[in-house]
């Protein structure tokens, strides 16, 4: 007889955990679809609470399953996102350009984070594809800065970074123009919480789903 008795079955863990998921958390103003999204966000973040700042834009979810379709790549602000995204149920590729070697200097240069001056190659890359920012708030404001400049439109925003300083102003500037004035769909989580697992967790809700795969 072990001496530690606990679950094992990996698909077993994931079932049993989005029952009691089901069971814990409030999804009665989300549709079918958000449904999904919020529970992997529930399941990352080991929080039921945390659905009470997840915000959908509308058709956000319908729009991020069709460019999947459509094999649309993921461009993400830091390599944790792209770490973290379940490449597996992806056809297209996980994109990250902030280890390129001109990037450092481009940031010294300019006085800016790093993943800002990593975004100066987003718009050659942006049309019909899916933006996913887990970690700095400053790489959210510069994709709606380079949107406002008029920058080719993705087709689905996610926007998730964490922190202090400028996380919630961030993601409150997203929330309140990019489908209202740039019309691209977006999903958000206001406030200060957020980060690379929940952006990550949010593409790999809409994998799984544009799959098949819903619980």
């Amino acid at each position: 007889m072990p001496r530690f008795d606990y679950l094992r079955d990996p698909d077993e863990i994931e079932r049993q955990s989005f029952v009691q998921i089901r069971q814990l958390t409030d999804l009665s103003r989300f549709d079918a679809n958000q449904q999904q999204v919020a529970m992997r966000l529930v399941h990352t973040a080991g929080d039921p609470d945390i659905v009470h700042d997840l915000q959908f834009s509308p058709g956000a979810v319908e729009a991020g399953l069709a460019a999947l379709a459509q094999s649309a790549d993921v461009l993400c602000d830091i390599e944790m996102v792209s770490h973290g995204v379940s490449k597996r149920y992806l056809r297209g590729q996980v994109r990250c350009f902030l280890n390129a070697p001109e990037v450092a200097d481009r940031a010294r240069q300019l006085g800016e984070t790093r993943t800002m001056a990593a975004m100066t190659e987003w718009p050659l890359h942006m049309v019909g594809n899916i933006v996913a920012i887990g970690n700095a708030p400053t790489a959210l404001f510069r994709l709606l800065e380079l949107l406002d400049g008029g920058a080719p439109r993705p087709a689905l925003i996610i926007g998730m970074p964490v922190g202090f300083i400028n996380a919630a102003e961030s993601k409150q500037a997203l929330w309140e123009i990019a489908a209202s004035e740039f019309e691209t769909p977006c999903i958000t989580l206001l406030g200060r919480r957020g980060g690379s697992s929940l952006a990550a967790a949010t593409l790999n809700a809409l994998a799984r789903m544009a799959n098949g795969i819903r619980f």
